[in-house]
């Protein structure tokens, strides 16, 4: 299940340009479709990324994997599973409140946003800052 660079790069372009398509035609009032409707691509890739981070995760399962080889490599695939999953809370808040199925206050609505670019400041600057120690 491995995807070329190229692949990946189309695959992200299509997924953006069929939600922008659909959020525009939604935005101008031409589509009066329902609002988890239109982030369907969204949902899509974001499936499809958890399945292939899923199956690389499950593959340290299998007999004969050495676990010292990637304690680092696990806690990064780790930050990405809880950052889509953040994604993908905050995408249904978000059209759970267009589409008027909640009066939750916005501000409650971004706290998955919130939680998920606070996580990724803190994981940029242990990147930049965190020197190794061998």
């Amino acid at each position: 299940m491995r995807m070329s660079l190229a692949q990946r790069v189309l695959l992200t372009w299509l997924f953006t340009l069929l939600f922008l398509i659909m959020l525009v035609l939604k935005l101008d009032e031409k589509a009066p479709w329902n609002w988890f409707l239109i982030f369907i691509p969204v949902w899509i890739f974001d499936t499809i990324l958890l399945v292939m981070l899923i199956v690389k995760m499950a593959g340290r399962c299998k007999s004969g994997f050495d676990p010292r080889n990637g304690s680092q490599n696990i806690k990064k695939k780790a930050w990405y599973l809880i950052a889509m999953l953040l994604k993908l809370a905050f995408c249904l808040a978000l059209c759970a409140k267009l589409q008027r199925f909640t009066a939750m206050k916005l501000a409650y609505v971004f706290i998955p946003l919130w939680a998920l670019l606070i996580g990724g400041m803190i994981e940029l600057g242990y990147n930049i800052f965190y020197v190794r120690r061998d």
